[in-house]
């Protein structure tokens, strides 16, 4: 079994000081590949560090929603020559967070479309930041039609309906530990509806640990656990999601397997 952890933050000040042991867990636990995802230029420089140390280390890196009030024409210039390192896959997390305020959402909306510009114009998939903005997020992506370029929805939690217009749009979906969780119905349903060629796994680790490791830290190994979580829900072997999802992430983030 080879699994591909789409989504993970070794670059955290959690996680970053132990990257390596992560990294040797996660190998021991079948997690062969991982993608570091940055948020402002701290985490991007980061992530970037990893990548270029690990040869299954990949890198994403942008300007989170949160991070966007701190987004003008100098971070813009350094993440357009950034993107072209070798080791970026895509363009994210970028999106829209209207849980928090900390940037103003006129702010977000105009830092999200400008990177979806600049991921056209790098012919780069995004991984979309979306919480509690379904649907201006929506409106944004077919706005600009990311089709070209497609992307994925990291950490999906939307319903059925949320689902099937996103696909619409060409996008995959991603899940991660939250659709371990026995109360999360709706996400359980969006599961059962995800046609596997269209489905990636993640931890966003330091965050949102499966079960059974629910309340701990979670870490990229721990992807194994939302695989099998998945599995029971579509009554299918662990192994056939492993497959589709690693297989997936290389093809959307257009990596050789070796």
């Amino acid at each position: 079994m080879k699994i591909f952890d789409s989504h993970t933050h070794l670059n955290d000040s959690q996680l970053y000081p132990q990257a390596d042991q992560y990294f040797q867990h996660a190998q021991n636990l079948g997690v062969v590949k991982i993608a570091n995802v940055g948020s402002n230029q701290k985490l991007n420089d980061l992530s970037l560090e990893l990548a270029a140390q690990y040869d299954d280390m990949y890198s994403i890196i942008g300007w989170h929603p949160e991070d966007s009030i701190h987004y003008h024409e100098a971070e813009e210039k350094l993440l357009i020559e950034q993107l072209q390192s070798p080791k970026v896959v895509a363009l994210g997390e970028i999106g829209l967070d209207y849980h928090q305020t900390t940037s103003p959402r006129e702010v977000q909306k105009r830092v999200f479309k400008r990177q979806i510009d600049i991921a056209k114009q790098l012919h780069l998939p995004i991984s979309i930041h979306n919480r509690d903005a379904f649907e201006d997020t929506y409106a944004i992506l077919k706005e600009m039609d990311v089709s070209d370029i497609r992307g994925v929805m990291h950490s999906f939690n939307g319903d059925v309906e949320w689902l099937k217009k996103f696909l619409d749009l060409g996008m995959l979906v991603s899940y991660s530990g939250v659709a371990s969780f026995k109360k999360t119905h709706e996400v359980r349903d969006a599961v059962r509806n995800t046609p596997f060629d269209e489905m990636l796994v993640e931890t966003d680790a330091p965050y949102l640990a499966p079960e059974p490791m629910r309340g701990k830290q979670n870490e990229p190994a721990y992807t194994l656990y939302t695989v099998e979580a998945i599995a029971r829900i579509c009554d299918v072997n662990p192994d056939v999601i492993a497959d589709y999802t690693y297989h997936n992430a290389l093809r959307l983030f257009g990596i050789e397997d070796k």
